[in-house]
């Protein structure tokens, strides 16, 4: 049976969402940084830790995660930042 939703690998990055990294003070280099970015389509990308393994065994009843999905983590400021970029539904 088809998902009602399917991410599409050709939605280019567009912007980020919020702050840097760096500028939240979540990163002391440019590498293996967590990130929030809007794609061309609309879709949002994230780039944090990834928990699944640690998470897996306590998710929440209602929450799913299928094969190929990740739990990923980011930090709390980094979302709370990229609020303002987020429009309302």
């Amino acid at each position: 049976m088809a998902r009602a939703w399917e991410a599409d690998p050709s939605a280019l990055f567009v912007k980020r969402l919020g702050k840097s990294a760096a500028e939240l003070g979540n990163s002391k280099n440019d590498d293996e940084c967590p990130d929030i970015w809007q794609l061309s389509n609309g879709d949002v990308a994230v780039i944090g830790r990834d928990l699944t393994a640690h998470y897996r065994s306590r998710l929440p009843g209602e929450v799913n995660l299928g094969p190929d999905e990740r739990l990923v983590v980011i930090p709390g400021n980094m979302l709370s930042a990229a609020k303002v970029d987020i429009p309302d539904a």
